[in-house]
């Protein structure tokens, strides 16, 4: 059943994947600061998601949010991470929570849970049967502050799922790359979403029944240190791509 979705920051590369094979699939209402270039599904609306009363408006009518908006640069500093990313990030979740909508996906990433790969289970965390993989249920342990943004609105959802009642999935991002997995580059294989798989993982936030999860977006790569087992049960993600089938 189509839902009518808000995607925010729908100009970025995220929003691409999705809308590359879910335009038909939903009614959507796009927001982002910078205005399209070409043509759009749905509605665009020009906005940066600091406007509370913009983003108010935006949810009128709004059955799930996908919230992707924000300051994407790793190197990202402090004031931008605060304001872009966590005053934003909270704006969404409130005016989602006044406007009545069901469900929020929100955009972390693999930032995140990055200070994970700097101990001494590096070399082992990529290889093709090491046992030990993150699945969404260890404390976040970022590795620079664009990664404390993302735990932070990991932790607004706990917060507007627990005391507000919606409904809320974290999807902590891999490295998403269209056609081939990124080349020579080991870490990025292992932690590889194809734009077909980002795609579906989105469209099953969008479609499934959850409370609130952390769950992460990759693919199904044969090297990962990534557990996608609770994608597959909670929101049944069936990813299509290995980067292990790409030379």
């Amino acid at each position: 059943m189509a839902q009518s979705v808000l995607l925010t920051g729908a100009a970025g590369r995220v929003g691409d994947a999705i809308l590359g094979d879910l335009a038909d699939e939903h009614e959507w209402r796009l927001v982002d600061r910078d205005p399209p270039t070409g043509e759009q599904p749905g509605e665009f609306v020009v906005a940066d998601i600091t406007d509370g009363d913009a983003v108010r408006a935006a949810m009128d009518g709004i059955d799930v949010v996908i919230h992707l908006a924000g300051d994407p640069r790793p190197e990202a500093p402090w004031d931008s991470v605060l304001t872009n990313n966590i005053d934003g990030t909270q704006t969404v979740f409130e005016a989602a929570v006044d406007a009545g909508v069901e469900k929020v996906a929100f955009a972390s990433s693999n930032h995140a849970v990055g200070a994970y790969e700097t101990d001494d289970r590096t070399p082992d965390m990529y290889r093709t049967h090491d046992d030990y993989l993150l699945d969404g249920t260890e404390l976040p342990r970022p590795g620079n502050l664009y990664g404390v943004s993302k735990a932070a609105g990991e932790t607004l959802g706990r917060y507007y799922h627990d005391e507000r009642g919606l409904s809320v999935v974290c999807i902590r991002i891999g490295n998403l790359t269209e056609d081939h997995p990124p080349i020579d580059y080991e870490r990025g294989q292992a932690m590889w979403l194809s734009y077909r798989d980002c795609a579906h993982l989105f469209d099953r936030c969008i479609r499934a029944e959850y409370g609130y999860e952390i769950v992460y977006g990759i693919s199904d790569n044969d090297r990962k240190y990534y557990s996608i087992d609770r994608a597959r049960d909670v929101l049944d993600y069936q990813p299509r791509d290995n980067s292990a089938e790409h030379d």
